[in-house]
């Protein structure tokens, strides 16, 4: 199940290519942030994939494990890179993020382990982003980008030939 920690226990902290997925939680016209707790900075809900996981369903996985809420994605913003990212254990990764919009379904925020704090904010009042790829999918939002949501293919136990 946790792909990332068994992937790094073979080949440590050197730079890889890791993808990750998530959203702009939307309501009232204000974006949820988290303080994170590795870094103590602000950034977007999301996180890293799994092992088979779709960008959709890797997203709303994050989203419910860092919030405790339940969304349904309205958008797709786009794929954006955060170049040089290092984790506070000196793990370095290029990540390749899809980011979307999303609305709250049920439930209200609630921190976990990963977070310190978790807080909407309007466009005036935004906190600086930790990540480049957080600050350009934020430039994309305000920039009125949205796109259908992608048909991606799930895992099939059909072979191809």
């Amino acid at each position: 199940m946790d792909y990332i920690h068994d992937l790094r226990k073979i080949i440590g902290p050197r730079k890889i290519i890791l993808n990750c997925a998530g959203a702009l939680i939307i309501r009232d016209d204000k974006i949820l942030f988290q303080r994170r707790a590795d870094n103590g900075k602000w950034g977007l809900i999301g996180g890293l994939l799994e092992m088979n996981e779709t960008y959709e369903e890797a997203a709303l996985r994050e989203i419910r494990e860092e919030t405790g809420l339940n969304v349904q994605l309205d958008s797709f913003l786009g794929i954006y890179h955060n170049h040089n990212m290092v984790w506070s254990n000196g793990d370095a990764a290029h990540v390749i993020s899809a980011y979307y919009t999303a609305h709250i379904v049920s439930g209200e925020p609630r921190i976990d382990e990963e977070s310190y704090e978790l807080k909407f904010f309007g466009k005036e009042e935004m906190p600086a982003l930790f990540a480049e790829d957080h600050r350009a999918a934020m430039e994309a939002y305000f920039s009125g980008i949205r796109y259908p949501l992608m048909q991606e293919n799930r895992v099939s136990s059909v072979a191809l030939r």
